[in-house]
């Protein structure tokens, strides 16, 4: 439990008293674990005894035992922004490189492209792609998700220069598909790449390369989680770019 918890649970029985040593403790949370408690009440200009009451109107034995939970609970805020943090960075790099890359030519590509085929490497990259089929059916414009590399293998034969692929990959190089974007390459089928931000074999060959920056996250020794948000936000980002070529197209026919 939070300590915004705990006092909302104990709110009812705080006087005037109470709430001036709440205010300095929530305005250092991050120190305020250190004092004891006659700093406390030094710092908060109140007697000892009016921090030990204020500390078993929270439902702590004493000061003592609100002392270790004011300490777990900064230490619980460190963990959660070990976690947390590292989603906002990834998503504002996200953003900056996105911020850079030629969409007009990227949506005119889209808009003039004969069919659309989407190809995610793994489950959450075919998760992603799903999810932009359905973004692209709102602007009625069918996509084609190919679902697994059997398919992909079947599909390819078909293609040509005047279709595009959109080819979602976490890595960029991925073993089994550099021989097929290959030989799509060398077939002269426009590309476009999403993947991590490093250097990869399938952004080099693509027609457009977007990056997503994802970076792993270690939950204990030997597991890490990635986060595919923002996958999603740089095919959010193609597709709103994309409705807004097409709006420009009919707004000059008008």
């Amino acid at each position: 439990m939070k300590l915004e918890e705990v006092v909302n649970r104990h709110y009812h029985q705080l006087n005037d008293n109470d709430m001036y040593i709440l205010k300095y403790i929530l305005n250092h949370k991050k120190t305020c674990y250190q004092l004891s408690i006659n700093e406390l009440a030094q710092v908060c200009n109140v007697s000892k005894s009016s921090v030990l009451r204020f500390t078993q109107k929270l439902g702590f034995s004493g000061y003592s035992e609100f002392k270790i939970f004011l300490k777990w609970d900064n230490q619980r805020e460190k963990q959660e922004s070990h976690y947390v943090d590292p989603l906002y960075t990834d998503i504002e790099a996200t953003l900056t490189d996105l911020s850079e890359k030629p969409f007009d030519a990227i949506s005119a590509l889209l808009y003039e492209a004969r069919t659309i085929f989407v190809y995610g490497s793994g489950l959450a990259q075919t998760n992603c792609a799903l999810e932009l089929q359905r973004q692209f059916a709102n602007a009625q414009r069918h996509l084609v998700v190919i679902h697994d590399q059997t398919e992909f293998e079947t599909v390819q034969q078909s293609m040509s220069p005047k279709d595009v692929i959109i080819i979602i990959s976490l890595s960029g190089d991925t073993p089994a598909l550099i021989p097929q974007v290959e030989w799509l390459t060398a077939k002269g089928v426009p590309i476009i790449s999403v993947t991590n931000l490093k250097n990869n074999k399938i952004a080099q060959m693509a027609t457009h390369h977007l990056y997503a920056t994802s970076s792993f996250t270690s939950v204990t020794s030997y597991r890490d989680i990635i986060s595919f948000v923002p996958f999603a936000i740089v095919l959010e980002y193609m597709f709103r770019h994309y409705l807004e070529y097409e709006e420009k197209l009919f707004s000059q026919k008008d």
